[in-house]
């Protein structure tokens, strides 16, 4: 068994796509939502384990 980073570039297009078209919910892996002027405080969540996974965006 191997890890490592996963390569994002390869797979984004295609997640992408799919949250588009409602396949996939990003609810259910971004456990924090913030404006894009607060992705320091997204970041610093994830480092203290306070979230999983942040998503940023321009409006909310």
């Amino acid at each position: 068994m191997f890890g490592g980073p996963a390569p994002v570039r390869r797979f984004l297009p295609e997640l992408m796509e799919r949250v588009q078209k409602g396949e996939i919910q990003p609810g259910k892996v971004f456990d924090l939502v913030l404006p894009i002027a607060e992705v320091a405080k997204g970041y610093k969540a994830m480092d203290e384990r306070r979230a999983i996974k942040t998503m940023t965006m321009l409006c909310i």
